[in-house]
């Protein structure tokens, strides 16, 4: 396996005129490639804020985040952007759909960043929207899905570009078990075919059980770290 994400003394505080708060306490973390990760913890623990640092999305008050051994924090805005786009699939837990595009718009955008030909964005949308049970919304916009709709639609885009990196917060919230269960076996192939690495936050029990390496967060901090399986 390669190590391919490390985070060093991650401390990451939020301040506001009444208050400060430390939603991360000197985190320190490696990945390995193709690792399958579940960061559990109560809400407010820091798990989001783990993953917007790791994804590049936040800045750490201080400490490091490495990403195939380049440091995020040395990266210029243009670049951090372009490492994002062809390196990092998000999945949202408010979706972060565009409004004005339907499924298969919202799903194939990312790719049309990446500069893919039409008929190969055609074909992976049609093939992920099917798989997540969405063949007949295509041409639905956000305001016209559940919330359920809308998250496999965000799961969809996140697989969509090919990451080597998932990042999901949430990803299963609004959905049903069988929903939960035919994303996660779709997430489960990628991970083993494709060895893209993914790191969920999540309270939901069915990612805990799917998952390889279960690491706990309170206060802050990492309070256990195990390999399941």
């Amino acid at each position: 396996m390669n190590h391919v994400i490390e985070t060093v003394n991650l401390c990451k505080t939020y301040e506001s005129k009444v208050e400060k708060i430390d939603a991360l306490k000197a985190v320190n973390l490696t990945i390995e490639r193709s690792e399958f990760i579940a960061v559990i913890g109560p809400s407010g623990s820091g798990k989001t804020t783990l993953l917007n640092i790791i994804g590049g999305l936040d800045k750490p008050t201080s400490g490091s985040v490495k990403i195939n051994n380049l440091e995020l924090s040395q990266m210029s805005d243009n670049k951090l952007i372009d490492f994002r786009l062809f390196n990092i699939g998000f999945v949202f837990q408010s979706y972060n759909l565009i409004p004005v595009l339907t499924a298969k718009e919202n799903t194939e955008f990312v790719m049309l960043l990446q500069n893919i030909p039409s008929k190969l964005r055609e074909q992976r949308v049609l093939s992920l929207l099917n798989e997540v049970g969405l063949s007949d919304k295509l041409n639905m916009r956000p305001s016209e899905l559940s919330g359920g709709q809308q998250q496999r639609v965000a799961v969809a885009r996140a697989l969509a570009s090919k990451p080597k990196f998932v990042l999901a917060d949430e990803p299963t919230a609004n959905l049903d078990f069988l929903s939960a269960s035919n994303l996660l076996d779709i997430m489960s192939v990628l991970n083993r075919e494709e060895q893209i690495t993914f790191i969920f936050s999540t309270h939901d029990q069915r990612v805990i059980e799917r998952a390889k390496r279960v690491i706990k967060l309170e206060d802050g901090k990492i309070v256990s770290d195990v390999k399941t399986n």
